[in-house]
């Protein structure tokens, strides 16, 4: 009897406590919650009202007035041929380097989780891309795919399938893009998987054997796959966004070209602000690609969790 009388002294004790006091540990919690929130309003919330606000107006860089114009970049964007190009460009690009760099990290994760001796170097070996100078990398990229000289090309000469201007050509500029774009987030997507498969209970292979598992395939199926929709949920929403984002070897070694075949959303937008000056109108852009990351992520969270398995 008096253990449960415990939870209503409880209830009286906490009602009687004085308003001064439930007036202090407010104040402490808001103090506390301060710094979080100034961050997230200065450094993310803000700079994207500015960015929508910018948009519907005129302003070029080192103007000093500014006009509405209501959506009238958002009128030029659909009637700009170049904006619709850099847009196929990124959707495309997406949508090679999404599915193949989460298969291939997939895989790598399952072959360094199952094999033996080496393990760390091979974890670091597939991660380097990652830690290192995305720039720098595209440097040493430019200089494999050189028309003449390039490891890449000498190779392909040397099994009879002849040399290639791959950032030059336009139908193979863009497909060589999104392999520098796989072999980059290979890294992360590998290191994400292996965490979701250490997280598998083995007991679950065991009862697994026990109901006819026997073979790579049948575990894989049954218990690795399911068990890893957290990690692969997560992996392609990532992976996706990333992709998105792609700016810097195209900065680096095609600079949009050759004719515009591998403009992206992001370099437009650089040109448009930085190049041509055109503040609103380049933040018009950042809008629409803002606004194409956040379906994209509300897609595939909304698709993926109903299939999604949380242990």
């Amino acid at each position: 009897m008096s253990t449960l009388a415990l939870p209503a002294e409880a209830a009286a004790s906490t009602a009687r406590r004085p308003a001064r006091r439930v007036r202090q540990e407010a104040l402490a919690a808001y103090a506390l919650a301060a710094p979080a929130a100034i961050m997230l309003l200065g450094i993310l919330l803000l700079p994207t009202a500015a960015t929508v606000l910018l948009s519907f107006t005129d302003w070029q860089f080192g103007a000093a007035t500014l006009n509405w114009i209501g959506l009238g970049n958002y009128e030029k964007l659909a009637a700009d041929r170049v904006f619709w190009r850099s847009l196929a460009n990124t959707l495309l690009y997406v949508a090679v380097v999404v599915p193949a760099s989460v298969f291939l990290g997939l895989g790598v994760a399952m072959l360094i989780e199952a094999g033996g001796s080496g393990r760390t170097f091979y974890r670091a070996a597939y991660f380097l891309p990652v830690t290192a100078t995305l720039i720098a990398m595209a440097t040493v990229w430019e200089i494999m795919l050189h028309p003449s000289v390039g490891l890449i090309n000498l190779a392909f000469d040397a099994v009879g399938l002849g040399k290639h201007n791959w950032l030059k050509d336009p139908a193979l500029a863009l497909p060589a893009l999104a392999v520098i774009g796989i072999w980059q987030a290979l890294g992360l997507n590998m290191v994400l998987f292996l965490a979701g498969l250490k997280s598998i209970p083995r007991d679950l292979y065991e009862a697994a054997a026990i109901d006819g598992a026997e073979n790579w395939w049948d575990r894989f199926t049954t218990v690795t796959w399911p068990m890893l929709g957290p990690a692969t949920l997560f992996v392609l929403v990532i992976t996706a966004i990333r992709s998105f984002q792609v700016f810097d070897t195209v900065a680096v070694l095609t600079e949009g070209g050759p004719n515009k075949a591998t403009d992206v959303l992001l370099y437009t937008m650089y040109q448009e602000g930085f190049g041509f000056f055109r503040a609103g109108y380049g933040a018009s852009i950042t809008v629409v690609f803002l606004v194409f990351v956040l379906i994209l992520t509300l897609v595939k969270a909304r698709v993926m969790e109903k299939r999604v398995h949380y242990a």
